[in-house]
C-alpha cells in the first residue's frame, strides 16, 4: 500500500501520530524538495528520498517498488484536490493508494480571512483560458476562489478580468500566498493600490462580494455606468442589462427633454435610472414584478442621484389593465424588458394603445424567433420598425496580451409611432 499524506508547512512534525509512524516505517519516502530537509532532520538519520516534484521519476520509482514494500508520498493539502493524487491514481490504480488529506489551500484561504465558505465557488486558471473566470464572474458569486497560474499573469490576470467585467466595485480582492508555509502572506488589495511585484507562485485570489461603495452621484460618469455599481438581487445576481447594451438602448430611445418614460420589467432599474441622469425632467415609471424589486430600484436610484416618479412592484400587464397612476398613463418612451415571448407580445399591444404620437418603444430580445412576432405587431399598428443586433466584446488579459471575449448578442426591435 502506498500512503499519500497531505501536509502543511510544519510537516512532518505537525502530522498526526499515526501518519508519523507510517513515515518511520516506510521503505520508500517521496517528498517535494521544499520538505526534504525537514523530513531528514525529523527522522534523525540519513534517508533516501525521492523527489516528488519530478513526476516521471516518482512514478517510475513507485511502479518498480516491490508490492510488499511500505511507501509514503508527502503532498500539499489534499492530494486529491489539484494535487498529485489524480496522477497517482491514473498510473498506479486506486487500489494501491491510501489517502490522508490535510486542509486544502481553499480551506486555508477562507480560514485566514475568517469567512465561511459553504457558498463559495472556485475556478482554476492552471493551463486554462482566463475566459472561465470571466464566465464565472457573470454569475456574480458571493465568494469566488481563483487558483492562479503564474504563467498566465497570476493575480494580475484576476484583477484585469474583474475590471474588464465592470465588477471591481462589487468585490473585495484578497491575495493569499504560500498558505501553510513559513512565508505565508494574506493581503486585502484596494482597487486603487498596485498589486505587489513580489507575489509568490503558490497564490490563491479570493473575490468576496460586497455592496458597492456610495459616492457623490456627480462623481460617476454621465451614463454607461459599470455593471458593478448597481445593487442586485442576491438570489439572481448578474441578471441585469449589461453596460454595452444599456448604452445602445438609451440611444435608441432618443430621449426627449420632458415627457413620460416607462421601464417595464425594469430589473435593477439601470436603464431608467440612466435615462433620468441624462434627462432629469423626464417622469419615469419603473415596473418590476420580482419581490423586493421596487426597494432595489429605489435604492439604486438614490445612490445615483435620481428620483423616479413611480416605482411599482407588479406584473406590467396587470398594471396596464387595472390602471396606471394619473399623469403617467400616456408614455412618450417605453422600454420593455424581461418576460417571455408571448407575454411580451401581449404587453406590447397594451403599450401601443397608450403610446403618444411620435412615441418610441424599444425592446431588447434574446432570440430570433421573437423578432418576427414583435415586428408584425409594430407593423399592424402602423409604426415604423427598425431591427438591429448588438454584439460586443470585452478585453480580457491573456498572458502578456489582451484577447476579446464575446458577450451574448442582443437583438433590439424599435418601433416609432408616426405623428
Amino acid at each position: 500500500m502506498i500512503d499519500v499524506i497531505g501536509t502543511d508547512a510544519g510537516a512532518p512534525a505537525s502530522l498526526a501520530a499515526a501518519q508519523q509512524q507510517l513515515i518511520r516505517e516506510a521503505q520508500c519516502i517521496a517528498a517535494p524538495l521544499r520538505l526534504q530537509s525537514a523530513v531528514k532532520a525529523w527522522l534523525g538519520h540519513a534517508a533516501t528520498l525521492i523527489n516528488s516534484d519530478d513526476q516521471r521519476t516518482l512514478l517510475n520509482a513507485l511502479q518498480e517498488l516491490d508490492t510488499t514494500a511500505a511507501a509514503v508520498v508527502l503532498a500539499s493539502g489534499d492530494p486529491l484536490w489539484f494535487g498529485i493524487g489524480r496522477i497517482l491514481s491514473d498510473r498506479l490504480g486506486p487500489d494501491r493508494l491510501r489517502f490522508h488529506p490535510a486542509p486544502t489551500s481553499l480551506q486555508l484561504a477562507f480560514s485566514r480571512i475568517g469567512r465561511s465558505w459553504q457558498d463559495a465557488t472556485w475556478v482554476s486558471l492552471h493551463g486554462r483560458d482566463p475566459q472561465v473566470l470571466s464566465q464565472a464572474l457573470q454569475k456574480r458569486p458571493a465568494a469566488l476562489a481563483v487558483l492562479t497560474d503564474p504563467n498566465q499573469g497570476g493575480a494580475d490576470t484576476v484583477r484585469q478580468t474583474l475590471r474588464s467585467s465592470g465588477l471591481e466595485a462589487s468585490y473585495t480582492l484578497w491575495l493569499c500566498e504560500n498558505l501553510g508555509h513559513s512565508k505565508e502572506r494574506v493581503q486585502c488589495i484596494a482597487p486603487d493600490i498596485d498589486l505587489p511585484t513580489d507575489t509568490q507562485p503558490l497564490l490563491i485570489v479570493l473575490l468576496i462580494a460586497k455592496n458597492p461603495s456610495s459616492h457623490l452621484p456627480e462623481s460617476y460618469t454621465l451614463f454607461g455606468l459599470d455593471d458593478g455599481l448597481y445593487l442586485q438581487h442576491s438570489d439572481r445576481p448578474g441578471l441585469m442589462t449589461k453596460r454595452e447594451v444599456r448604452i445602445q438602448l438609451l440611444a435608441d430611445l432618443n430621449l426627449p427633454e420632458t415627457g413620460v418614460i416607462w421601464d417595464l420589467g425594469a430589473g435593477t432599474g439601470s436603464v431608467g435610472i440612466e435615462a433620468l441622469r441624462l434627462r432629469p425632467d423626464l417622469q419615469l415609471m419603473a415596473v418590476e414584478q420580482r419581490a423586493g424589486g421596487a426597494a432595489l430600484i429605489k435604492a439604486n436610484a438614490g445612490r445615483l442621484g435620481v428620483k423616479p416618479t413611480a416605482v411599482i412592484e407588479a406584473e406590467a400587464i396587470n398594471l396596464l389593465r387595472t390602471g396606471v397612476p394619473p399623469g403617467l398613463d400616456q408614455p412618450d418612451r417605453v422600454l420593455i424588458g424581461g418576460g417571455g415571448r408571448r407575454q411580451c407580445s401581449k404587453l406590447l399591444e397594451l403599450v401601443i394603445e397608450r403610446l403618444q404620437p411620435e412615441g418610441i418603444i424599444v425592446i431588447p430580445l434574446a432570440t430570433i424567433e421573437s423578432v418576427a412576432e414583435i415586428r408584425s405587431t409594430f407593423e399592424r399598428s402602423g409604426m415604423t420598425v427598425r431591427v438591429s443586433q448588438l454584439q460586443a466584446w470585452r478585453g480580457q488579459t491573456l498572458g502578456d496580451g489582451t484577447r476579446l471575449t464575446p458577450m451574448n448578442p442582443t437583438l433590439i426591435a424599435t418601433g416609432t409611432r408616426v405623428a
